[in-house]
């Protein structure tokens, strides 16, 4: 897993990722007839930037080779120079060792006077937050109305007199009736509500329910633990008598809280406190090669410094899980993987999914032929260290270094449950454009490619396309990402966050049946 260094042809703008490969990849468009002289080959045909050419011959049925593993098979005999894409690159099954905690190395952690510091917000029952914010929660998609009325109305100006409270967010989700009463589905949309109640970007919570719903109110608290109090109460439009009753008396319990959370004051704190949630979306062929390694070796960085990242999306490691169960811990924590890839074959069974290989038309177009190549890339934003636990959606995550949510691929609803299970930050690779954002954790966006990066600046915090240019290392930009890291933990805001995204991206994991 780890980066290798990458032999740039500045004239043919190709990148050979290994030795073993039997393909180059383009760092942009390369015109039929460009001569690659490094490889002495020339370009068959027009080849989009981030998409494979063939630098030897491929028989029918032979591997492809990207960093000497797997991405498919040749449908035909390829000629050398042939641009390589899903119309010459079949998807099957790749034999996989797992050699659970095979290569497993406990991960040397700073002493706790050298680790990295960020102006965080101490709670007091022990966590550290990035933000503060108050929460309007709905046990139900019937009192989301009453939610939004309720958060509208604490605007900018009617803010300006707690300058310390970050906003007041609604959290709106589709669900909570006309579901399964017990099981996975309910289970899963509880957790996710109390993850967030609970999260320590949350200074305080408003949870509204209607009161004839599924996901019974009292039956949610006792089930998670949840108890009223000064900075958590609770409205049922039934019992209040009705909608108008229950936006009144929501304002009120926000302004009760406002002032105990005005209070906060920033302060130092150390790096341990720092949880972050990876995501990719909107790949391309280089994401793979800049953002998602950059992303891990600043992930390696935050571990070192005793902080943890949360690596998600079981979809999109699909075909190179066996490069995290060898970095397990232990063959337990390796199995769970296993046990969670499993699930996600059967529960897929016959279904038009990524991993069945069928990757979005975006990610096709940027050069990604299959769900094993895209996983490829994706999984190097685990850098190198101990894969430590296995999570399920929106567990709670106690165990600090590496670990694994199992969760959708679906940006949304991924980060949703890495924040229900505690990270305060998100970090978000991607080569296509991505503009997405999360509450109460902010969003920071990394770009694979310089001319996306340019393109898209407003939406973009880092151009990591400067290692495809040449201008860092993959060491030098996952420091770079590790600084910012810091400095929009201490309350800089990103830009996605200075956009204001990140309201309508608040998705629990729709599982269940709907009846």
């Amino acid at each position: 897993m780890d980066s290798p260094t990458l032999d740039r042809n500045a004239t043919a703008r190709v990148l050979l990722l290994s030795d073993g490969d039997n393909v180059v990849v383009a760092t942009g468009p390369i015109a039929k007839g460009t001569a690659l002289p490094d490889h002495a080959v020339t370009a068959n045909h027009d080849t989009p930037q981030g998409h494979k050419i063939a630098i030897r011959p491929i028989q029918s049925g032979a591997p492809i080779l990207k960093f000497e593993t797997v991405i498919g098979y040749a449908a035909h005999d390829i000629a050398p120079g042939d641009w390589l894409h899903s119309h010459n690159i079949t998807f099957d099954a790749v034999d996989k060792d797992y050699a659970f905690a095979r290569d497993y190395v406990p991960t040397d952690i700073l002493p706790e006077d050298q680790r990295a510091r960020f102006m965080g917000i101490r709670r007091a029952n022990g966590q550290v937050g990035t933000r503060n914010y108050i929460g309007l929660f709905v046990t139900v998609n019937c009192s989301a109305t009453v939610a939004r009325k309720i958060g509208n109305y604490f605007d900018e100006e009617r803010m300006e007199d707690w300058a310390n409270v970050d906003g007041v967010i609604p959290f709106i989700h589709e669900s909570g009736c006309g579901m399964e009463m017990t099981g996975e589905p309910m289970d899963l949309l509880r957790r996710t509500l109390a993850g967030y109640i609970r999260h320590p970007n949350m200074a305080g919570a408003v949870v509204l329910s209607l009161g004839c719903e599924r996901n019974n109110l009292a039956q949610f608290f006792e089930e998670q633990s949840l108890a009223e109090g000064k900075m958590l109460k609770t409205i049922t439009m039934q019992h209040v008598g009705g909608t108008a009753r229950a936006i009144t008396e929501g304002k009120a319990a926000v302004r009760d809280m406002l002032d105990a959370a005005n209070q906060v004051q920033r302060s130092p704190c150390s790096a341990e406190h720092i949880t972050i949630g990876m995501q990719c979306g909107g790949s391309d062929g280089l994401s793979g090669l800049s953002a998602n390694p950059g992303l891990g070796a600043a992930a390696d960085i935050l571990v070192r410094n005793g902080g943890t990242a949360i690596l998600s999306e079981t979809p999109e490691i699909f075909g190179v899980e066996h490069l995290l169960t060898r970095r397990a811990q232990s063959e337990a924590v390796g199995r769970k993987l296993v046990e969670r890839m499993d699930w996600w074959l059967d529960y897929t069974r016959g279904r038009d999914t990524q991993i069945n290989g069928v990757v979005s038309p975006g990610n096709q177009a940027g050069g990604l032929a299959n769900v094993l190549e895209k996983s490829l890339g994706g999984a190097k934003k685990s850098g190198s260290t101990g894969l430590m636990e296995v999570y399920r959606y929106a567990e709670p995550v106690t165990q600090k270094g590496l670990v694994f949510m199992d969760t959708p691929g679906f940006d949304p609803v991924s980060a949703t449950g890495q924040i229900a299970g505690g990270a305060n930050l998100i970090c978000f690779t991607t080569g296509r454009g991505s503009c997405f954002g999360s509450y109460p954790s902010p969003t920071i966006k990394l770009a694979s490619n310089t001319p996306m990066f340019t393109q898209m600046q407003d939406d973009m915090d880092i151009n990591c396309g400067t290692v495809i240019d040449g201008d860092k290392t993959i060491a030098e930009l996952g420091q770079e990402i590790f600084d910012h890291i810091l400095a929009v933990a201490s309350g800089q805001a990103s830009k996605s966050e200075a956009l204001g995204v990140g309201e309508e991206e608040f998705a629990p994991w729709p599982i269940g049946v709907t009846g």
